[in-house]
């Protein structure tokens, strides 16, 4: 694939406002979408992805429901994951698989603060949930489990920097967390609904984490002002979600464009809010649910797959079924404290 070179110059400080999200795509979400629509063209997605009915549930947390029957029926099963730690298995379905024309580019920066992050070979989700929704992949042939690295983070967050629009998004589900391949990815998709994630106030936990309430699940934030604190970002969250790992418990991860931990109005400017969240493992499908809870659910977007769901579907089941895989109140708060010090 052609190689997107970037450099500090190309990162969009302060991307378009909800009220215009379509204004002055940049350089990125240009060749990002013409690619993937190019690709949606030559059917090279499981299915065809038209506009998704949508509607905000009615109640406090104002949860996002889209009807995506395809994805559910179509989509490549996911691998049976049986731990947090199973290696790669090269006999599983991994992105070594890939047919080159599902290859859109590779990210390589040049210049800017500190070494460089892993480059990133961006390639379409052939099951997608939005427009635009590609994996983001450090190089397959490395063969990489599914455990984040910092490396491979930061070059995700940059990722997220050189977008124009107001609700591109990256994320990472890890084993047991909801991740359907094991083999190091992250996925990036563009919204067109703000997320109560995005502005609304954390409680302080130390000096560079907080604990945010707002949405369906606790969240474990931290935030990048600017890009020279990527780095540090990026690094901070893996060391957490290390932690995580050890104690036993699986995480999810997601960037997106924010205020600062206090929230609009504070001071400062937008700049990139980075959730972690702490779970309960889950290995296979569980019976009775009426969705898989992952990075989506968490940050209160949830894609259904059966019109009569998606039609009838409450806020306090939707709620109930995301949060029946979180920790308790005061083991949240425990585990908090452990990443605060962990942290200093």
């Amino acid at each position: 694939p052609e190689v997107f070179v970037y450099g500090e110059e190309d990162f969009v400080l302060q991307a378009a406002g909800w009220g215009d999200p379509d204004s002055a795509p940049s350089r990125f979400d240009r060749l990002l979408l013409a690619g993937w629509s190019d690709r949606m063209e030559r059917g090279l997605f499981r299915y065809r992805l038209g506009p998704l009915p949508t509607r905000v549930l009615p109640g406090p947390v104002r949860l996002v429901a889209q009807l995506n029957e395809k994805r559910s029926s179509e989509r490549r099963p996911p691998q049976s994951v049986r731990s947090l730690r199973d290696p790669f298995d090269p006999g599983a379905f991994n992105f070594t698989r890939l047919r080159p024309a599902e290859l859109l580019f590779r990210l390589r920066r040049t210049g800017g603060p500190g070494p460089p992050p892993d480059p990133l070979l961006v390639a379409i989700n052939a099951s997608p949930l939005e427009r635009g929704h590609v994996l983001l992949l450090p190089e397959p042939a490395r063969r990489l489990p599914q455990v984040l690295t910092a490396p491979v983070l930061r070059g995700a967050l940059e990722a997220a920097l050189l977008s124009g629009h107001p609700g591109f998004l990256v994320g990472f589900n890890g084993l047991g967390g909801g991740a359907s391949v094991n083999h190091l990815h992250l996925h990036g998709l563009y919204l067109d609904h703000p997320l109560p994630l995005e502005e609304a106030p954390a409680e302080p936990l130390g000096p560079r984490l907080g604990l945010l309430r707002a949405g369906p699940a606790p969240a474990f934030l931290f935030f990048a002002p600017n890009p020279a604190a990527l780095e540090p970002v990026s690094r901070a969250v893996c060391r957490a979600a290390e932690h995580l790992d050890g104690a036993g418990l699986a995480c999810n991860v997601l960037a997106a464009r924010g205020d600062p931990p206090a929230g609009p109005g504070a001071g400062g400017g937008r700049g990139l809010r980075v959730l972690l969240w702490a779970r309960r493992p889950v290995f296979g499908p569980k019976a009775g649910e009426p969705f898989a809870v992952a990075l989506c659910e968490l940050a209160g977007l949830l894609p259904l797959p059966a019109e009569p769901l998606y039609r009838d579907m409450t806020e306090v089941q939707a709620l109930s079924a995301i949060r029946q895989h979180l920790l308790p109140e005061p083991e949240l708060l425990h585990l908090g404290g452990e990443l605060a010090r962990l942290l200093e």
